[in-house]
């Protein structure tokens, strides 16, 4: 894949990424585009980071370990999954970890931290069975439990929405999203994915995580 094709998907993104912003009346600066890696290779993030790309998210602990260290200078999210026993070799990698999703694992991180670590709470907004997530009810209750925590830094909520045909569609669940997190006194929100993220950032989204738009589709 050529540095001249995920340049110029790049530059799409941003561009659509300054007009849903000005839709809304916020600036890009709101918004931190997290390039997603998960399927491509070290030279394909150079080139990405070559284009301008600060941020990258990954959805496993082992792939991104195999990606690191050749691709320094960046910040790392965690976005996918994150099973406990790979907690302490998420927090040697990841500058972020966006899918905290229960108090159980919230407990482990806050544990094997030494120091505080930024972290997204994920609700399952759409309660969608085949999703992680804290429930929209069950949400209230654990925070204050995750407040209580030492090394936890939340900054705000995280949710994948379900995938539709078209993205207004799932702009209630970005809605739903904002307005718990403002009712929660939290102000990042990690929403939005290539086929949403317009209306994520719409809705108020701090993060959204892009993968194929800028990468192409995956072999």
């Amino acid at each position: 894949m050529s540095e001249e094709t995920i340049a110029a998907r790049l530059e799409d993104v941003r561009a659509r990424i300054a007009v849903a912003c000005a839709r809304s009346g916020r600036t890009v600066d709101d918004v931190t585009l997290v390039a997603v890696t998960k399927g491509f290779g070290v030279d394909a993030i150079r080139e990405a980071i070559a284009a301008g790309v600060t941020d990258i998210g990954e959805n496993r602990v082992q792939e991104a370990a195999s990606k690191h260290d050749a691709v320094p200078g960046v910040t790392w999210h965690m976005i996918g999954h994150l099973q406990t026993n790979k907690v302490g070799a998420a927090l040697a990698l990841f500058d972020l970890i966006h899918s905290v999703d229960s108090l159980h694992l919230a407990e482990a991180v806050s544990s094997r931290a030494s120091a505080p670590v930024p972290i997204f709470l994920e609700v399952n907004v759409a309660n969608e069975p085949s999703k992680s997530g804290f429930g929209v009810a069950a949400l209230s209750d654990a925070l204050p439990a995750a407040r209580r925590l030492p090394n936890l830094e939340i900054r705000g909520l995280m949710t994948v929405a379900p995938i539709v045909d078209r993205s207004e569609d799932v702009r209630p669940v970005f809605r739903d999203l904002r307005e718990m997190a403002h009712g929660l006194g939290l102000a990042g929100l990690s929403m939005g994915m290539t086929n949403d993220y317009e209306v994520a950032i719409e809705e108020g989204a701090t993060h959204v995580r892009v993968g194929r738009a800028i990468f192409g589709e995956r072999a």
